[in-house]
This record gives structure tokens, sequence and C-alpha cells, in this order.
């Protein structure tokens, strides 16, 4: 017992009352000792459990990366105790995944999406000559990474801001809509226009007011909402992912639906695992100039669609070209899912700015 109190002399259960037979209720688990405890204990004891979980944690992340399946196939087995939980798994590793990817792509409405390039002001760049521009898009050629993002941002930026000009402001909607009090106006007097299209028109007008003269605010904001969307998406799309395997794999009545959503599970804790080493690259090509790094990335998301065949191939126990089939229909039919997930938040997103 990792609690080291001493056990109490009355043999029934303080949570539910059962008799006690042994240290532990064999109704509820709960160990039978005395309730009073001291600071001291209370700290050794949150320690003990973290390092009890740093153990699981470690070890069921060296099977995972480094044998595929191998972690569903057991837990399918019900050999479970030595492993992390898979829910688990996935609530730390995704927690992780989100922390770090909102501290590094982050879009702030009230500031330009990109200030600075290699210590040189976005400003400075826009306002080359002909030879600092051959010098720039040589470094481009270069796979500056970095270089290239502001040199991307930039143009899109400029023609933002060249559409505004030619509106005169930042409009969605159609100029000769420039108030709802007009557009109500426009339907009383017989516009035809159904209840979605009437919501659209009248948050377009809501945006347009909000972001006058400010289409780089209304852009970023969009774009942040969206990606704060992210964590959602993957979450409706994991059982939808462990749906589509069901029905690939329905002639195999031994899997349960359970046992693809283990497997899906353990699937995108590698995915995020994997993700944040490419991140660290990014950032490791970003401070160095390295440009041979980007391959290095490429690599990597290479092994992902790699370890998802291997992993398929572990765990249904097929042949190869069964699986590389079943494989490329996963993808194509999870990419479809994906897609349309994406258009519904980016619709949805348009109503939260």
């Amino acid at each position: 017992s990792l609690s080291h109190l001493k056990e109490r002399k009355e043999k029934n259960c303080l949570n539910c009352n059962a008799q006690v037979y042994g240290k532990y209720c064999h109704i509820c688990g709960q160990e039978n000792i005395e309730t009073k405890e001291s600071a001291w204990h209370l700290i050794t004891h949150f320690f003990q459990d973290i390092t009890h979980f740093d153990g699981k944690f470690f070890s069921s992340l060296k099977w995972l990366i480094f044998k595929p399946g191998f972690l569903s196939r057991e837990y399918m087995f019900g050999r479970r105790a030595s492993y992390l939980n898979p829910v688990r798994f996935y609530v730390f590793s995704s927690a992780l995944f989100f922390l770090i990817f909102f501290s590094l792509y982050h879009f702030d409405p009230q500031k330009n999406i990109v200030t600075t390039v290699n210590k040189v002001p976005v400003a400075e760049i826009v306002k080359m000559d002909s030879s600092q521009y051959k010098k720039f898009i040589d470094t481009l050629v270069k796979n500056d990474a970095e270089m290239r993002f502001a040199y991307d941002k930039i143009k899109y930026l400029q023609w933002i801001d060249s559409q505004a000009v030619k509106r005169g402001t930042f409009n969605f909607t159609p100029a000769k809509y420039t108030s709802r009090a007009q557009y109500d106006s426009a339907l009383a007097n017989g516009k035809k226009h159904n209840w979605i299209e009437r919501q659209l028109v009248y948050k377009q007008l809501e945006i347009n007011e909000k972001y006058k003269g400010n289409p780089k605010g209304a852009l970023a904001a969009l774009i942040n909402i969206l990606l704060h969307s992210i964590p959602q998406i993957l979450f409706i799309s994991l059982p939808l992912f462990a749906l589509l395997l069901k029905l690939l794999y329905s002639r195999h009545k031994q899997y349960y639906y359970v046992n693809h959503a283990i497997f899906t599970i353990h699937l995108f804790v590698f995915v995020f695992i994997a993700l944040l080493f490419i991140f660290g690259i990014n950032k490791i090509q970003a401070a160095t100039g390295f440009g041979w790094l980007g391959y290095l990335s490429g690599i990597m998301i290479f092994y992902i669609f790699f370890y998802s065949y291997k992993a398929m191939r572990n765990f249904y126990q097929q042949r190869r070209a069964k699986t590389i089939t079943k494989f490329l229909l996963l993808h194509f039919a999870n990419l479809f899912i994906v897609i349309l997930l994406f258009t519904l938040f980016s619709f949805l997103s348009l109503f939260k700015i």
C-alpha cells in the first residue's frame, strides 16, 4: 500500500459500509485505514502518485512510439494494469500539445500578423529596392521558412489593403446595404431572403461595423477563433475516425467499436507527439537558419503516415495489400470528414467575431 497508514480495527467499509475482508473493500475498493493523516503524509502520497503516473506514462510512451499498435492490442486482450489508461494518455498529451501549439501560433487582432523578420522590420522589407529585392528572393530560394512566411504575409496584407482602397471601406456585404435598418427596409419592400440568408447578412453588417477600416483585425480574429476550435474538431473527429475503422473491418467480429476507439486514441496521441517534434524542428530552423532541417520535418510528416500504416497492420493483423488498401480508404475518407468539420467550424466562427 502507498498509504502507510494504520489499518482500522473495525471491518466495515467507511465508504459503502460493506463488510471488509482484508485491507480493501471488495465492493468499492477503498482501503480500510485510519482517517487521520498528517500534512507530511498528504505531501508524500502526492509525490508517490505523480511518480506512479510518470512511470506508467514513460513506459507506455516507449511502446507507443517504437511498437505501433502494440498498446491497442494489449488493451484489447485485457493486459491494462502495466500501461497508462488510453483516455488519460489522450487528455495529458492533447493538453500538452495545445498548450505549446497556442503559444506558438497566435494572431493578434491589434497588430500586423508579422512585425519583424530576422530582426528586420516589415516596413523596411516592403520598401526594398531592386538589389535588396533580389537578395530577399535568393533567401527565399534557400528555403528560409521564416522569410518566406513574411513574404507571403506581406503580399497578402498588400492585397487586403488594395481591396479596402477599391471599396473605400472593409465590407463583406454588397455596398447597397450599409446598415441593418436599410437591409430591413429592403426586406419589407419585397426583398426575397430566407432565414439563413438574413442571419448571414446581419452578421456581415455587424462585422463591417465592428472592424470598419481594419480588415487585418477581422481576419486575425477569425483565424484566432478557428485555431481555438481545433481541439473541438479533433475531439469530434476521433469517434468518427473510429467509426470509419469499424466500417472497414466490419467483417471482423472480434473487433468491437471500443477497440477501434482505443486504437484511434493511441494513434492520435502519437500524432500529437510527432507534431510537437516537428514544431521543435521548425523553431530550431527559424533560430539557426539551417534550411536542411526542413527536410527533417518533411521526413517526420511522412513517418506519421507510415506509422499509421504499421499500427493498422500490427493491430488488425491483416496482409500488407489489404492493409494498404484500407489505409488509403481510411485517410481519404477522414480527409473528407476533416474538410467538412473545418468548413462547418469556419462558418460558425463568423458568428463569434
